[in-house]
């Protein structure tokens, strides 16, 4: 950028940046929420919490780490509901830049999702501030997957993201814990 016009764009910048600080303007915080499966499986919840980030017109990823789940829950994702189905489609067939939600092994985000969900012990991906939301979904009943959780948990805390756990109670229905 020549010096002159990195000059006036200081001068635009500064001013705008003082006024959101001096009101209090803090960039949003990616929310990372922590699902705790007691009593019903993934591929009974999981439809129902897409459904729910579609209705807030939000793309979704969702991302595992086996082919074996995300073919299983391609196909629950078509046939959960007779009244309903999700459009969707896996990273190997159909654009995945035009996809409402994307069943996916891999990192980034090539729909523009402003959520992610998390499965099958998925890491919390690089660029997690990019996501309005992000949800790790473990299954209470596999020690090791609890442990996961909590390993995850103290490190989206450490790093300041805002972090929330939910667990299953006995009906099936959310609580927030933490």
């Amino acid at each position: 950028m020549r010096p002159f016009l990195r000059l006036q764009a200081k001068k635009l910048i500064a001013p705008a940046l003082a006024s959101a600080l001096l009101f209090g303007y803090t960039p949003p915080v990616t929310e990372i929420l922590f699902y705790h499966l007691q009593s019903r499986s993934l591929e009974a919840v999981l439809p129902h919490l897409i459904e729910r980030s579609r209705e807030k017109s939000w793309r979704v990823v969702v991302q595992g780490t086996t082919r074996e789940r995300l073919a299983a829950l391609d196909e629950r994702l078509w046939t959960y509901d007779e009244a309903s189905f999700l459009p969707h489609a896996t990273d190997e067939n159909g654009d995945p830049a035009v996809q409402p939600v994307l069943l996916t092994m891999g990192p980034g985000n090539p729909n523009g999702a402003a959520i992610r969900f998390l499965i099958e012990g998925a890491p919390i991906p690089g660029d997690a501030k990019s996501y309005e939301r992000i949800v790790l979904i473990f299954d209470g009943n596999d020690p090791e997957a609890v442990e996961a959780a909590r390993t995850a948990w103290r490190g989206v805390k450490a790093d300041g993201f805002a972090a929330t756990y939910w667990r299953q109670n006995e009906t099936g229905r959310w609580e927030k814990q933490a």
